[in-house]
């Protein structure tokens, strides 16, 4: 069975039958178009096209489809092209001639873009749920934390130290930004395109407006040409997506180095790490290696779909079928890794003795400088003279803390016995204390501002 069968004499080549058909992507999303299918059912017979009897028997047989596939009973037809052929010939299975007055007015334009957005509308809030999932680990991590500190990094190379719940506070707040754009997303979505048939409208009386409001859109989509080609929320979506991705993505390529020998700073949990098939001593985080692969694959799947609507010529155009694998695919990612960064990330163990090991005294280089300041010297001079106090340690092959008053005497009279109070490590973090820092005060606050964040505050 085909919805567009009349005006052919000959069947479609079976290698173009293969080619066309979208079954096996469009089905995931059987349930929504079930619904669109019963609220249209609803708007033609308020619009008098459906009797009382016909309305009764369309919507009773579209009900009990909806329980097949919930069920997992429902069995498609080697003839349905997609799930709109494959829920309407079981329709006519189960009611007979009834079912065929159910597309009136309406074509598979409308209703394939109606199904994707009421599929997306139902999906985003699993995909903000498992983010905001991740979030509250990174949390529980910070406040763990206490005032354990470790190097902070610019260009890979040591900077300054900075508390490691600061650290773990650092990959929240762009997650929290990944929920929000996925929220904002929402209103763009919920614009209805039911009722706009194949471009041009659809003659039937129905109401629109009614029709948004039962299947939960906002509003009805303005422009009928519009609104069958519209596929910028997908686009959008897999932006959304691929940019908590690469979040997800940095995070992960920390993770790697910082479980490293190298740093050592992490150990992973034995239930989120693999084994080498040859070296008995590898203790591999392939989870965080694939997290950064799929970072590049949902990048792909996003520029495969702009790609495709960059040329596009009219409204609805056959290309648009390739719409929904990438943003499917995308979702699905989602929603696998970041169940499993949680967990990783929740068994993971710091090794705090580890990371305060390697900061050294010339990460306060710069409390230097700013020590200086405090002397009433200019902040340019005081840089110039803690560069030259490196130079002097280096030289002397020994740290900051290494050098003798007398050697900070040698290069400013200014420099006093209270020098090395500046190259403690925790007197630098706690001297960055305005909104936002590193400071133990600073980071109770942050983490309050996290948590109200995460109630919705």
């Amino acid at each position: 069975m085909t919805l567009w069968g009349g005006r052919f004499s000959g069947k479609l080549d079976e290698t173009a039958w293969a080619l066309n058909t979208s079954l096996p992507v469009d089905q995931r999303m059987a349930i929504q178009d079930v619904d669109g299918s019963l609220a249209w059912a609803g708007a033609l017979h308020t619009a008098g096209i459906l009797s009382d009897d016909e309305h009764v028997r369309i919507s009773s047989g579209l009900s009990a489809i909806k329980q097949e596939f919930l069920k997992g009973e429902f069995t498609f037809a080697p003839a349905d092209e997609d799930i709109h052929t494959a829920v309407e010939r079981r329709l006519t299975e189960l009611i007979g001639a009834p079912a065929q007055k159910l597309h009136t007015g309406r074509s598979r334009n409308d209703q394939v873009a109606t199904d994707f957005r009421l599929w997306m509308l139902a999906t985003l809030p699993a995909i903000q749920d498992v983010i905001a999932s991740l979030q509250s680990v990174l949390v529980a991590q910070a406040e763990k934390s206490d005032d354990a500190l470790m190097p902070g990094y610019t260009h890979l190379q040591r900077a300054q130290p900075v508390l490691l719940a600061h650290w773990w506070l650092s990959h929240f707040w762009p997650l929290q930004r990944d929920r929000e754009r996925l929220e904002d997303l929402i209103k763009r979505v919920s614009s209805l395109p039911l009722g706009s048939g194949a471009l041009a409208g659809t003659p039937v009386p129905v109401d629109r407006e009614a029709l948004a409001e039962a299947l939960g859109f906002l509003q009805a989509a303005p422009n009928s040409l519009d609104a069958v080609s519209d596929r910028d929320f997908a686009a959008e979506f897999l932006f959304c997506t691929t940019l908590c991705a690469v979040h997800l993505s940095k995070l992960s390529e920390q993770i790697v180095l910082y479980t490293s020998a190298e740093f050592g700073f992490f150990e992973l949990s034995d239930a989120y790490s693999t084994g080498s098939s040859l070296m008995p001593q590898k203790k591999n985080p392939d989870v965080f290696e694939l997290t950064r692969a799929k970072a590049g694959t949902l990048l792909g799947l996003l520029t495969g779909l702009m790609a495709t609507l960059k040329g596009l010529p009219s409204t609805y155009d056959k290309d648009l079928q390739e719409d929904k694998a990438p943003v499917f695919n995308a979702a699905d990612t989602l929603l696998l890794m970041l169940p499993v960064l949680s967990g990783a990330l929740q068994t993971i163990t710091p090794r705090i003795k580890r990371m305060r090991a390697a900061i050294d005294s010339f990460m306060m280089a710069t409390d230097l400088a700013d020590y200086l300041v405090g002397k009433g010297i200019p902040f340019r001079e005081t840089h110039a003279l803690a560069g030259k106090a490196v130079r002097l340690a280096l030289e002397k092959e020994m740290g900051l803390d290494g050098l003798s008053l007398e050697d900070y005497k040698s290069l400013h009279p200014a420099f006093e016995a209270d020098v090395y109070q500046a190259l403690d490590p925790l007197e630098s973090v706690k001297r960055r204390a305005a909104l936002g820092g590193t400071a133990p005060a600073a980071v109770q606050i942050q983490i309050q501002q996290a948590k109200n964040t995460l109630k919705g505050e």
